[in-house]
């Protein structure tokens, strides 16, 4: 059965993929004529588009300044992962005993991708944002999938790896196994110690803290 897309929704999506890229910068004001004729649509879908973003926390609506991406905060960014922390183990705990070897096929093919990449390549965002999103599609509940989505979309760029891109694929590489053993248990742990081992670090000079490196 097909699925009807309103432009509202394509314009949303459109956005939303330029906001977490970073096309659409912090600050950047969004002006709903420009909009409508980079997409090619009346300012009605764009209006109702911002009016999602901005539920989202995406964008911010200003009476002076009109809407705007909205800048990413220390606080909320720590706050996202902590919700990640608790959502993600429980995605994967799922996964593990209903997950496919078509499903497992494809989540080492898409970590011997990322692990061929050097530190800081950009190709690693998109890799590591498709495997977590592989695997906890495979958890069979499409509202905790759209949680997920939503949590990693609220971020400019997707989350910022804190580890080497070596680390990250040998921590999908245990992810794997666990799921293809079924232990349930064994993979939410796993995924809980990976989410929380990338929490960005708190500001330099605070008591007791240093910063992670990247």
């Amino acid at each position: 059965m097909n699925v009807y897309t309103s432009k509202t929704d394509l314009v949303a999506a459109m956005m939303r993929e330029l906001i977490v890229t970073g096309e659409f910068a912090p600050g950047v004001a969004l002006r709903q004529r420009d909009l409508a004729a980079r997409f090619g649509v009346s300012p009605t879908p764009v209006r109702e588009a911002l009016r999602r973003l901005e539920s989202e926390g995406l964008v911010k609506g200003n009476v002076h300044r009109g809407v705007t991406v909205t800048a990413a905060q220390q606080g909320a960014v720590e706050e996202n992962y902590r919700i990640r922390a608790a959502l993600e183990p429980l995605a994967a705990e799922m996964a593990a005993g209903r997950i496919s070897e078509d499903v497992l096929a494809e989540l080492e093919d898409i970590n011997a991708s990322l692990s061929e990449l050097p530190d800081g390549d950009p190709a690693y965002m998109p890799l590591n944002a498709r495997f977590h999103l592989t695997l906890y599609g495979a958890c069979g509940s499409p509202v905790l999938v759209s949680l997920l989505r939503l949590l990693w979309q609220s971020m400019p760029k997707g989350p910022r790896p804190q580890r080497s891109v070596a680390l990250s694929a040998r921590q999908h590489a245990d992810m794997i196994a666990a799921l293809r053993a079924g232990e349930g248990a064994r993979v939410s742990e796993l995924v809980r110690d990976h989410v929380l081992g990338a929490l960005p670090a708190r500001t330099e000079g605070a008591a007791g803290e240093r910063p992670k490196s990247a």
